[in-house]
């Protein structure tokens, strides 16, 4: 990265308290975002992504908390916060001015009540100074930006009135009516289909250029880390197994989780009635995690040394990996 990052997580832990005793979610997680940048933080379910983003933004549930490390971000007016440790009503003043989410599923993150003029008039009215009139064509403009046909028109309307891709660009300008610096986005295509999907990641690559953003993309689907990333943050069991730039990750992998979800990857030139590669096994339970690397139990390189220490270690520069056999691993890449 040659930009000067806007967020820099480093150490991160979360516990959740659940049955009388506690369960470590993430640990030490660190990653750092560029400004102007995309990130993706990719993994299988489980491996702690989406944990990661709502501790980010201070919207664990009550029985999540925050253990341990640090996430400094930088405002936009150049003040320094650490978001780990941030008082909930500071982090009031942060979500939707200076970092936004667009969440997993549009229907269940609208609010099925309210017109979606109303909701996205609701973040302006929190963060901004304007008038009824400004307020109403700030929205018109950010539907308008979005590729809302007949915007104006649509204030009225409710979520459920609306598409699956509408609903997905109305969660979009709902994030990003504040000109937030970092987006932060859950598996945002997920529920849409293939057309829709493409039409989403292109407009959301379009507004980061023009708005300047920088993006944590959070998604399991390494075709979509491929068209969208500029850097790649691997996660597994609740850790951070590899990091590097895209190009440079699909490339030389030097984690052999990362190989098996890039072999993963559906190929056009596959051959016919050759079967989909799948990485054997399933994610551990938090509760049940093997001793020293978590993915050795499912991973075809281990040796009994992986039962031992695993940091994360640069294996050449800008690239991390948390494996005892990294350097194998490029070599063979």
């Amino acid at each position: 990265m040659n930009k000067a990052p806007i967020l820099s997580v480093d150490g991160l832990r979360v516990a959740f308290r659940a049955r009388g005793r506690t369960v470590t979610a993430l640990r030490d997680v660190g990653f750092t975002i560029a400004a102007g940048q995309t990130l993706a933080l990719v993994g299988e379910s489980g491996s702690g992504k989406s944990v990661t983003s709502l501790a980010l933004l201070g919207l664990l549930p009550p029985n999540g908390t925050v253990a341990g490390g640090r996430a400094t971000y930088r405002t936009r007016g150049g003040e320094t916060l650490d978001l780990a440790s941030l008082a909930p009503r500071a982090f009031r003043q942060v979500r939707g001015r200076e970092i936004a989410m667009i969440f997993q599923e549009p229907m269940s993150s609208l609010n099925p009540l309210f017109s979606i003029g109303d909701q996205i008039g609701e973040m302006l009215e929190l963060h901004e100074d304007l008038d009824g009139e400004a307020r109403r064509k700030r929205v018109v403009d950010m539907l308008d930006l979005v590729e809302i046909p007949a915007a104006a028109s649509r204030l009225a309307s409710y979520p459920h009135e609306l598409s699956g891709g509408m609903r997905q660009r109305v969660m979009i300008a709902l994030a990003l009516v504040c000109a937030p610096q970092l987006l932060i986005a859950d598996e945002p295509t997920t529920a849409l289909d293939v057309t829709v999907q493409a039409q989403i990641l292109d407009l959301m690559r379009r507004l980061q250029r023009e708005m300047g953003m920088s993006i944590l993309f959070i998604t399991h689907d390494m075709g979509v880390v491929a068209e969208m990333a500029d850097d790649v943050a691997v996660m597994y069991a609740g850790a951070v197994v590899e990091e590097a730039g895209v190009q440079d990750l699909f490339a030389r992998p030097a984690h052999p989780y990362t190989r098996g979800l890039l072999a993963s990857i559906p190929r056009p030139d596959r051959p016919e009635g050759e079967r989909l590669r799948a990485i054997p096994g399933a994610v551990p339970p938090l509760t049940a995690l093997p001793p020293g690397c978590a993915f050795a139990p499912r991973c075809a390189f281990s040796l009994p040394a992986c039962a031992g220490p695993v940091a994360l270690e640069p294996v050449t520069p800008g690239h991390r990996a948390a494996c005892i056999r990294a350097t194998e691993m490029l070599a063979d890449a």
